[in-house]
């Protein structure tokens, strides 16, 4: 089964900058997608990024400050984070999901990796 690992989470303050790494193990989907969820609140999908085509897709709660980028022969994903706001502030998950759709492969969930911004 694939493996996903998170990392690059962190403490800052509003305004600064974060990036997320997400490490594969194998690809075994099209598409991977970049997650959160906040305390108290449901998981939702913020950035999802299809291998072969570069294909990127954000929510509008981070459109135009979050960047999904990938290396293919690393099998690594990244999100770049920037102007963070303590509405970010999540536990970030990465998972390989169905493409054009926020719906994972996998019902599994790694440990994920937390964000934290003060204000």
């Amino acid at each position: 089964r694939v493996r996903l690992v998170e990392s690059g989470g962190g403490s800052v303050q509003a305004g600064g900058s974060l990036r997320l790494s997400c490490a594969a193990s194998e690809y075994t989907a099209s598409c991977l997608g970049w997650f959160r969820q906040a305390p108290g609140k449901e998981r939702e999908g913020v950035a999802r990024i299809c291998h072969d085509s570069g294909y990127t897709f954000y929510s509008d709660s981070v459109e135009g400050r979050f960047t999904i980028s990938q290396d293919n022969v690393k099998k690594a994903t990244y999100l770049q984070m920037n102007s963070l706001t303590q509405q970010d502030t999540a536990v970030y998950y990465c998972a390989e999901i169905y493409g054009g759709t926020w719906s994972p492969v996998y019902n599994t969930w790694g440990q994920g990796t937390q964000v934290a911004v003060s204000s």
